[in-house]
């Protein structure tokens, strides 16, 4: 149980201090975002399952982008530095984020990552959540986009039943691919389904990092966000809009 949010728990933290924590929370993402659009860094809160296969993604957009592109990683778990150490093996950048017993991040922990790395200079900062499919969705930690990985072994109905994580998705990555000669009653179209009855923009792609299959496209799709958010707008500029 997590010991900030209560996991939707009122009676281990009530309404009106969850209200608070999240006021407090989106003052702090405020703060990061500016941060982030000020020097051009495209920040992607990548969520999913524990196992869903995000350290694997990171993995393998290293190894597409990594010759063009200076990424870093905040990785959050909540025991171990694991995940941060396979992505620093693949060239990347990475701090741990060991949360004790939180069940996401949220944007205090991603301010106090980002003093343990040299964020100004990232063209990507990829913010890998805590396996969960429930409360990262609820806390913006002052990311540009939000990044669902979801695997094809964990079922068809996962959009129907965690609702809230993949309407706020901006693309979900449907992972391990690989396998999916082995399963055999996995049905794509139902997955794609299921997504268009929760997401506001529908939008997927199926990669697989083993293989390196769509992984081309998952670049393509990072370099147009990069595109949007990370170039400074000339006509917004003297308006001091924030892009």
């Amino acid at each position: 149980m997590c010991v900030s949010c209560g996991c939707g728990d009122p009676n281990i933290v009530s309404v009106d201090v969850h209200e608070r924590i999240l006021a407090g929370n989106d003052r702090v993402a405020r703060h990061n975002r500016e941060h982030f659009h000020d020097h051009h860094v495209v920040a992607v809160n990548l969520m999913g399952s524990p196992g869903a296969g995000k350290t694997a993604v990171l993995e393998a957009t290293a190894r597409a982008l990594g010759a063009t592109s200076r990424l870093g990683v905040l990785a959050g778990d909540l025991a171990t530095d694991n995940d941060a150490n396979r992505v620093r093996a693949a060239g990347i950048i990475a701090e741990s984020i060991t949360t004790g017993s939180a069940c996401h991040l949220d944007a205090e922990m991603v301010h106090q990552g980002l003093h343990r790395i040299p964020w100004r200079t990232l063209n990507y900062l990829f913010i890998e959540n805590v396996g969960n499919l429930v409360c990262p969705a609820i806390y913006d930690l002052g990311q540009d986009v939000n990044v669902v990985a979801l695997s094809v072994t964990e079922g068809e109905d996962k959009p129907l039943k965690y609702p809230t994580m993949f309407r706020k998705a901006d693309l979900v990555l449907l992972t391990k691919i690989d396998l999916l000669p082995a399963l055999p009653d996995v049905r794509i179209e139902t997955i794609e389904a299921n997504l268009t009855a929760v997401m506001q923009r529908p939008a997927m792609l199926m990669v697989s990092a083993r293989t390196g299959e769509g992984i081309a496209q998952w670049r393509r799709w990072l370099e147009g966000i990069g595109r949007i958010h990370a170039a400074p707008c000339a006509s917004c500029a003297g308006a001091g809009v924030s892009v």
